[in-house]
């Protein structure tokens, strides 16, 4: 039986729409415009500012606001944090669960937290459910290894404010709390692969992507 390999990104997909999905996976992806640059610049810059902190054994002031967790230290994190390699795990089938994450806090009694940073153009109105997804996954992950976790995630978001007299752009910045369960990933984890061992869904209505589709098909 043929086995996958799938990302947070593609359970996002499967949640959305299940034809997308099936298709992505089957050689058809959605058509996708170039990838900004910028979200990966300030991903590189704010971990390096973290690692500087992470030396120290100090929180940087980004996270001041939390008591009783510091920066992980184990040298897997650089492992976990590359995009080629990061966390996976294979279940008995052999299907993989994989993603890069960008940085973990841990608690005195030794529990791992996820924390992920993430680079706006403005302020956040409300929360998307594909955060908490893509964060329950790493969650999961972490427990596939054998770490003990919490029942919580953070997300760090950055965006600009305003130009300095200089010309140096100053980005603010919010730290998020998310409830996450593990179950709720693996349980997508589980249903996206059964989807894919099966034939091709049928069009989703409210997908502008299978509308598309269809219609030029017609």
């Amino acid at each position: 039986m043929k086995t996958y390999k799938l990302s947070p990104h593609a359970l996002n997909l499967y949640q959305e729409c299940r034809r997308c999905f099936w298709e992505g996976q089957n050689g058809l992806k959605r058509p996708s415009g170039p990838f900004p640059s910028l979200p990966s610049g300030m991903d590189k810059i704010i971990k390096q500012r973290f690692d500087t902190h992470r030396k120290k054994n100090e929180l940087p002031e980004e996270l001041s606001g939390l008591e009783d967790v510091a920066l992980y230290t184990g040298q897997e994190l650089k492992e976990w944090q590359n995009q080629r390699k990061g966390l996976q795990w294979t279940s008995e089938q052999g299907n993989i669960l994989a993603g890069a994450l960008d940085d973990v806090l841990q608690t005195a009694f030794g529990e791992l937290i996820v924390l992920d940073y993430k680079t706006r153009g403005f302020p956040l109105k409300e929360l998307p459910t594909y955060y908490t997804l893509q964060l329950e996954c790493y969650t999961l992950l972490l427990q596939k290894k054998g770490f003990k976790t919490r029942e919580n995630a953070y997300l760090l978001f950055y965006w600009p404010e305003k130009f300095s007299e200089s010309g140096e752009v100053n980005f603010t910045h919010k730290l998020l709390e998310v409830a996450v369960n593990s179950e709720h990933a693996e349980n997508a984890f589980t249903g996206a692969v059964s989807l894919l061992q099966g034939e091709k869904p049928d069009a989703n209505k409210d997908c502008s992507f299978c509308s598309y589709r269809d219609g030029k098909k017609a």
